[in-house]
């Protein structure tokens, strides 16, 4: 996947946006390098070490597939900006980080 800039907003259940609101999560659409759309559910935006990051779901996903793990920066109130995670040594923090968050959320 290219560094694309995604749309992420906030809204409610009666907007029109397709984000599947009334289905209780919201939906992001990424753009593969083959110009092909997948479309994510969003599990968080975190911190780790002064950056932020987002976890995504693929909608569909199939058995053992993972989640997606970007740098997120917002642009303004309706734009954001996902860039890729190219440092071993970043993604490995940023995968543990993420793991403890949620591993946290899901004992509550």
């Amino acid at each position: 996947m290219n560094n694309e800039e995604k749309n992420l907003h906030e809204h409610d259940e009666n907007c029109d946006c397709g984000c599947n609101h009334e289905e209780g999560y919201q939906t992001i659409t990424l753009t593969l390098d083959d110009d092909s759309e997948m479309v994510c559910i969003v599990l968080g935006i975190f911190e780790c070490e002064d950056n932020e990051y987002i976890a995504l779901l693929p909608e569909d996903k199939e058995e053992g597939e993972d989640v997606f793990l970007y740098r997120y920066k917002e642009i303004d109130e309706e734009e954001v900006e996902l860039d890729l995670i190219e440092s071993e040594e970043e993604f490995e923090k940023v995968s543990k980080a993420f793991e403890e968050i949620f591993d946290d959320e899901e004992e509550e």
